[in-house]
C-alpha cells in the first residue's frame, strides 16, 4: 500500500509507541522512512528499533521546540530523499504536574509548552514539509484522543491541546486540499505507552473503556497502525479533515 512512498514519522520513543507501531506497518507496506529522535538519550533506542525494519531508515534528531533542528530535519530529507509522500505527527507533551489536580490550576508555562509541542508543531511541521510534498498528493496524519472532545479527569491541559490539534486538522485540510494533500487524525483508545504513564488513574481508565466499549475490550497497537496505513495510502484518497476513532467503539457511548 505504500510502495515507493517516502514518509516522515515523528514521535517514536520506544517499542510501545504508537508511532513505532505505525513505522513497522509502513515498513511492511513498502515505505522508505525517516524517523526522528528528540535527544541523544533516545538515539540508542531508535537505532536498536531501526534494526527491525526491512529498509534502513534515515535517523535525524529533532526537538520541535528548536527551529534550527526542524529546519535541519527537512533539509536532510530534501538531500537524502528529494521528496516526501506522508508525515506522521505523533507528538504530545505536558508537564507531569499539569496532569494532576484541577484544570484551572494549569500554569501559563505549562499551557504554552503543551500547546507548542502537542498542537502548534503540526502546522509548523506541515509548513516545512510542503515544498517536499509538491505534486505528490501527500497525506498528513496526527494522533488525538477522546479527551479533546470530552472531559477526561486528569487529562487537563492535554485535552485542550488535543482539541486545538483536531481543529488544526480541519483548517489544514482546507488549506492543503487544493494541492491534493490530505490531513487526518486518529483518535485512539487508551494504550499503555510512555506518554500514558504520566496520566493519573490510567489503568482504571483502561478498565472502564474495556467494560463499556461496544466491542468489550481495549484496542491494540497494531489496530491503530493498520488504520494509520489506510489513511496514509491512496485507498483513503477521498478522506480529509477526518478524526477516525479507533477505540473499540467507546466514543459512541453516552453512559
Amino acid at each position: 500500500m505504500l510502495n515507493d512512498k517516502t514518509g516522515l514519522i515523528l514521535g517514536v520513543a520506544n517499542k510501545r509507541s504508537i508511532a513505532w507501531a505505525i513505522a513497522k506497518a509502513a515498513d511492511r507496506e513498502g515505505a522508505r522512512l525517516v524517523l526522528t529522535y528528540q535527544n541523544e538519550r533516545l538515539l540508542k533506542t531508535i537505532v536498536s528499533l531501526a534494526e527491525e525494519l526491512t529498509t534502513k531508515p534515515i535517523l535525524v534528531p529533532c526537538d520541535v521546540t528548536d527551529v534550527d533542528q526542524v529546519e535541519h530535519l527537512f533539509t536532510k530529507i530534501g538531500e537524502e530523499c528529494g521528496h516526501l509522500d506522508f508525515l506522521v505527527h505523533a507528538l504530545a507533551f505536558a508537564k507531569k504536574e499539569e496532569l494532576v489536580g484541577a484544570f484551572h490550576a494549569t500554569s501559563l508555562e505549562g499551557w504554552r509548552l503543551a500547546m507548542e509541542i502537542s498542537a502548534y508543531s503540526l502546522p509548523a511541521l506541515t509548513r516545512c514539509a510542503l515544498p517536499l510534498m509538491e505534486g505528490r498528493r501527500a497525506s498528513i496524519l496526527t494522533l488525538s484522543y477522546l479527551g479533546g472532545t470530552r472531559v477526561v479527569p486528569h487529562y487537563n491541559v492535554m485535552g485542550v491541546a488535543k482539541s486545538a490539534l483536531e481543529s488544526s486538522v480541519r483548517y489544514l485540510a482546507h488549506d492543503l486540499g487544493p494541492q491534493g494533500h490530505r490531513v487526518n487524525a486518529i483518535s485512539a483508545g487508551p494504550i499503555k505507552t510512555l506518554a500514558a504513564a504520566g496520566i493519573t488513574g490510567f489503568s482504571r481508565m483502561m478498565d472502564q473503556v474495556a467494560s463499556r466499549a461496544p466491542m468489550g475490550r481495549n484496542v491494540e497497537l497494531t489496530e491503530v497502525a493498520d488504520a494509520a496505513i489506510f489513511l496514509l495510502s491512496g485507498r483513503s484518497s477521498g478522506i480529509t479533515g477526518e478524526v477516525l476513532h479507533v477505540d473499540a467503539g467507546y466514543h459512541v457511548m453516552g453512559v
